[in-house]
């Protein structure tokens, strides 16, 4: 496999290179600079990448200026991604999946990026107090108008997936053409239903976090100091691997970790080659930060894994597991909200 090998995204035609630049890490969020993260955008697309992803409320919005700034004179030569729903500001009316919101963001977002259309617009995450019908109906919009070339959904359940599907057939309007998901050695989730569904339903899926959030990253083994992670802070216990409830997740690293040594590989090699090996993945995201992120995962494009290597990933990590809810991108609203689990 190479970044010339080019992955047809979904029933859309359009060709995408197996690597999508996340840029997640361009930005304040990360304490990246502009300079630094606009190098490492131009040698990810001399290197081969065709495709960039980022989303409003990275950094509120100075992702997707630094993603503009890279792009001048470039534009034609990249498929460009972005998504809305987060907070990019502390207005609380600015943000959600309403037709009110999406007609102000997507504008938002071409002025940052500094571009007349979209080439793929994503609903960034699902929420349960806005009807599916009037999120879609509001993308159709779009694509009628020329802002936006096709739209996607980002960690949308099963069931949620095939609604959309369903209200956008049922009023003939443009479908969702891809779905943005995690997926890893560590979180095999979507092997249960959301990869059957996009395969029936001719979905590109992208999937994000091949590291699994960091666990693969080679820091979390067994007998190791606490790595550091901003994400802890933001979701206190998932990455502590003193918690029973990260036991067996960290055991698994570690077994990924040997069989990666033992392969001549680096984990980073075999935690792309394994994304990339699933025929209903089309591309993987990924979100270098510095130079040396980059030139790992540009190394890594060029792993294809044995049968052999793969059927041992899956007796460490049998298909389908989620070792924690929150490695599947969102805590479901009907979990996490005891309005809706209780009754008055």
């Amino acid at each position: 496999m190479s970044l010339s090998d080019l992955r047809t995204l979904g029933r859309t035609g359009v060709r995408i290179s197996p690597f999508v630049l996340g840029a997640m890490n361009f930005g304040a969020r990360s304490k990246t600079t502009h300079e630094g993260s606009i190098a490492l955008i131009h040698r990810a697309l001399d290197a081969g990448i065709n495709t960039i992803d980022t989303a409003d409320t990275y950094s509120r919005g100075e992702s997707e200026i630094i993603v503009g700034k890279a792009l001048r004179g470039r534009r034609d030569q990249v498929i460009l991604a972005s998504k809305f729903h987060g907070a990019v500001d502390d207005d609380l009316t600015h943000r959600g999946n309403s037709r009110r919101w999406i007609v102000r963001a997507v504008e938002d977002s071409l002025r940052r990026l500094e571009v007349d259309h979209l080439d793929l617009y994503q609903v960034h995450r699902p929420e349960t107090v806005t009807a599916i019908d009037e999120t879609i109906g509001a993308l159709d919009d779009l694509v009628r108008s020329g802002k936006i070339r096709y739209y996607g959904t980002s960690v949308f359940s099963p069931g949620e997936l095939i609604e959309a599907q369903w209200v956008a057939d049922r009023r003939k309007l443009n479908r969702p053409a891809t779905e943005q998901v995690p997926y890893s050695p560590l979180v095999r989730g979507i092997e249960r239903e959301t990869l059957p569904i996009a395969r029936e339903h001719g979905l590109g899926v992208l999937t994000f976090g091949p590291l699994a959030a960091g666990w693969l990253s080679g820091k979390y083994r067994i007998g190791a100091e606490q790595p550091e992670s901003y994400r802890a802070d933001l979701i206190p216990g998932r990455f502590d691997i003193a918690a029973t409830a990260n036991a067996a997740k960290l055991a698994a690293a570690e077994a990924l970790s040997v069989l990666a040594a033992e392969s001549g590989l680096s984990l980073i090699d075999l935690s792309i080659g394994f994304v990339l090996a699933h025929p209903d993945v089309t591309a993987a995201i990924i979100g270098p930060r510095t130079e040396e992120h980059l030139t790992a995962y540009l190394a890594a494009a060029e792993v294809v894994l044995s049968a052999d290597i793969l059927d041992r990933i899956d007796e460490i990590v049998p298909p389908g597991t989620l070792f924690h809810e929150r490695d599947s991108g969102k805590t479901p609203d009907a979990l996490a909200d005891p309005a809706l689990r209780r009754s008055a």
